[in-house]
């Protein structure tokens, strides 16, 4: 993770007022979270709850369905996690071992329990709006996309249905005229 990302992450909970708090993330533009190895989609920071320093996790409500919950339990071998019970998460897309999610904790780490704890070192972080360049000039036409030529092509087929009744109606007048002419 670069160390713009790792540094809007941060948590700030140091005696803040949580109105100051609030203004803050009013101005930190989203993040999304993206599988270090496949790239693919894991999360973003509208599920954000905190960051844990000292194991280099992030801690997130909710993920995609890109991030597999791991079916055997297995009890923490950490000193201070004694007693833990806990799920590997998974990439979907390349089965990297991303981090945990804690199923049973001790009264101290109760605010772990149920969240993704997604390790540092597995995530990438994308700002979203962080981008400044430009493929065309702005005096130019902006580039025809997916949607927009869908869109064209539907108006198209409607003008071609027109011409196709025009020319129609036009050749039968055509003929009514050659045979009064007749």
């Amino acid at each position: 993770m670069d160390d713009d990302s790792a540094t809007m992450l941060k948590e700030c909970n140091a005696g803040e007022e949580e109105e100051e708090e609030e203004d803050e993330d009013d101005n930190v533009p989203p993040v999304v979270f993206l599988c270090v190895k496949c790239k693919v989609a894991l999360g973003d920071s509208l599920a954000w709850v905190g960051s844990e320093d000292e194991q280099n996790l992030i801690l997130l409500t909710r993920a995609t369905d890109n991030v597999c919950v791991g079916n055997e339990h297995f009890v923490s071998r950490m000193p201070k996690e004694s007693g833990c019970l806990l799920l590997n998460l998974y990439c979907r897309g390349c089965s990297l071992q991303l981090g945990k999610m804690y199923t049973s904790t001790p009264k101290n780490l109760d605010y772990k329990r149920s969240l993704f704890c997604l390790s540092i070192e597995q995530v990438e972080s994308y700002v979203l709006g962080s981008t400044t360049q430009k493929i065309c000039p702005e005096d130019e036409d902006d580039p025809v996309t997916l949607e927009h030529r869908v869109y064209l092509e539907h108006e198209i087929e409607k003008v071609k249905a027109v011409v196709v009744s025009v020319e129609q109606r036009l050749s039968e007048i055509e003929s009514k005229l050659l045979k009064k002419a007749q």
